[in-house]
């Protein structure tokens, strides 16, 4: 499976954006899938997960309120809707595919995610 991250951009603080993944190769209609990002330097860190069928879904608390996951099966599909930005989003942005269908206490952990897109950029600028 391949994974293809598209959408980030450039935008002011306070603004809104939604990147999606697409895959390719097979259909991801039964995996868990995750968003991370990652700035120079740093780890790639949690950004939220969602289970196999969008009717479970966790964020990390950096991100909750401000952004949300969702997935369209049909499209092979994963966005991330992004509101109310700040400077301290910006980062290369990354979904990955966990094969299990269900989220569990490792979803936040990029060890578990077998494949991932190449990562598309956001940033925030104040």
């Amino acid at each position: 499976v391949q994974l293809q991250a598209s959408g980030g951009g450039l935008v002011q603080a306070g603004g809104s954006l939604r990147p999606s993944c697409t895959a390719s190769g097979r259909t991801i209609g039964t995996d868990a899938m995750g968003w991370f990002r990652q700035v120079p330097g740093k780890e790639r860190d949690f950004v939220a997960a969602i289970n196999y069928s969008g009717g479970t879904t966790n964020y990390a608390d950096s991100v909750k309120g401000r952004f949300t996951i969702s997935r369209d099966n049909a499209k092979n599909t994963v966005y991330l809707e992004m509101t109310s930005l700040k400077p301290e989003d910006t980062a290369v942005y990354y979904c990955g595919l966990d094969r299990r269908p269900n989220l569990h206490q490792r979803s936040y952990l990029t060890g578990v995610y077998g494949h991932w897109g190449q990562g598309t950029l956001l940033t925030v600028s104040s």
